[in-house]
């Protein structure tokens, strides 16, 4: 299962002024498994050290944490050599052991021709308690698949590259072939093992059997987060979160019986583990976006759509039976869509714009920055004559980029209006200004 961070690792090995890499994301997205094949495909040799699965490691990081001594005891403790430039050394659940965080600090500073990366789930309550290098170590950010791995890992590279590639070339038979395809990602998501339970044996109710036992292991993490926070809380604001996708958020709505501090204490919690993710309002008269982020006025998406559809409650049945993308769960299930979409493509900076007017209130779906420029996004079913608050957004702002609706129906652009209608599958690759990994751009659909 070929994952486009591959290409940032190797980026990340080749540079000069390389640091200690910690790769964050939420449980069960792939960390692991991508650094070990990083490990395996990039170096001579490689070296894992589980924190969690093999405690008595700990211990190296009670007393000295000179990265020579570190390595002497970890080239016995693993019986194999640690070599600068032809090893990596992998931290894995780095979270175990906050000092091992502290340590890379010396990582960075006496051993810098080693290739040291970290992986952890829960990392960010653990950094409130380490001593945090800062400046000396860097990060990279892991989500479940996007639609365009998504297709590859079911074996279907073509229509990767058509969702990669340049919209207003796919025919009104490849759309329709990438919409139903898309429709199947909406149900099963981008989480490694549904993916793989789907692609295995073709069945949807495996990918959601897979789903809710990602669910129920985020369930009982709950425990972990921090004592501060009601567990039952956190379970009340999980589910409560899959059908408020679009909405803005209050925190009185996300759970009856708790207080609003209560609620926001769970709700910022499920923030730090990845598994929801806050999307402020923001004034989009000048960048950065999140200089000007709202502390009140704020969306939320889940981790991923899948976990969205196994937590929401929806039937399935009759929102599969759907013929409109954007009419599945009201709507919530494409906004969700390409908004993790988008937070890959912009590396992990999403907003939206939202104007409490007595008059005219308006709200944006997403902002997106491409090439210093802000541009409206929209995620709709409508004609450009019914898109009212983004018509309104470029009154007020027009200085800013050409809009971009995200619908159900093919490419359309419509220059005089400065609105271009696209394709949903194409909301990774239209608003992203990444390089696609070579091999991605090799094929087409037939």
């Amino acid at each position: 299962m070929r994952r486009f961070i591959d290409e940032e690792l190797r980026r990340w090995k080749e540079a000069t002024r390389r640091k200690p890499l910690i790769l964050r994301g939420a449980r069960q997205v792939g960390k692991t498994w991508s650094l070990k094949e990083f490990g395996k495909n990039r170096f001579e040799s490689f070296a894992l050290v589980d924190l969690e699965r093999n405690p008595p490691l700990r211990r190296l990081f009670d007393g000295d944490l000179g990265a020579a001594h570190i390595c002497a005891d970890l080239e016995v403790l693993l019986r194999q050599k640690i070599t600068p430039g032809k090893t990596l050394l992998f931290f894995d659940e780095i979270q175990a052991c906050p000092r091992a965080i502290t340590a890379l600090r010396y990582f960075y500073e006496e051993m810098p021709d080693l290739h040291v990366v970290a992986a952890g789930s829960l990392l960010e309550f653990a950094l409130r308690e380490a001593s945090f290098p800062v400046g000396r170590i860097q990060f990279l950010n892991l989500y479940p698949l996007c639609f365009a791995e998504y297709l590859e890992a079911v074996g279907n590279a073509p229509a990767t590259a058509a969702v990669l590639g340049n919209p207003g070339d796919i025919t009104p038979v490849v759309h329709e072939l990438l919409r139903d395809e898309l429709k199947r990602f909406f149900f099963i998501g981008g989480m490694p093992a549904a993916v793989k339970a789907y692609a295995e044996s073709g069945s949807l109710c495996d990918a959601f059997e897979v789903q809710g036992e990602i669910v129920e292991s985020y369930r009982m993490d709950f425990a972990k987060y921090t004592p501060q926070v009601d567990r039952y809380c956190l379970d009340t604001v999980f589910t409560s979160l899959a059908q408020r996708v679009g909405q803005q958020i209050k925190y009185a709505r996300l759970g009856e019986g708790y207080a609003n501090p209560t609620l926001k204490k769970a709700f910022t919690a499920l923030c730090l583990a990845h598994v929801a993710r806050r999307i402020p309002s923001v004034d989009p008269s000048g960048l950065p976006l999140g200089a000007s982020a709202s502390a009140k006025i704020f969306k939320a998406l889940l981790l991923d759509v899948g976990l969205m559809r196994s937590l929401s409650g929806m039937p399935d049945d009759v929102e599969y039976a759907r013929g409109d993308l954007l009419a599945i769960y009201r709507g919530a299930m494409a906004e969700q869509f390409v908004g993790q979409e988008m937070l890959i493509s912009q590396n992990g900076s999403l907003y939206y714009w939202d104007r409490q007017a007595k008059s005219s209130s308006a709200e944006v779906d997403y902002l997106v920055v491409l090439n210093g420029r802000i541009h409206p996004v929209e995620v709709k079913s409508g004609a450009a004559g019914s898109l009212k608050s983004l018509h309104l957004f470029m009154s007020a702002y027009p200085e800013s980029g050409s809009a971009m609706v995200f619908s159900d129906r093919p490419y359309a652009d419509l220059t005089e209006q400065k609105i271009t209608f696209l394709p949903l599958y194409s909301a990774y690759a239209a608003t992203g200004e990444r390089e696609m990994p070579d091999d991605a751009a090799k094929g087409a659909v037939g």
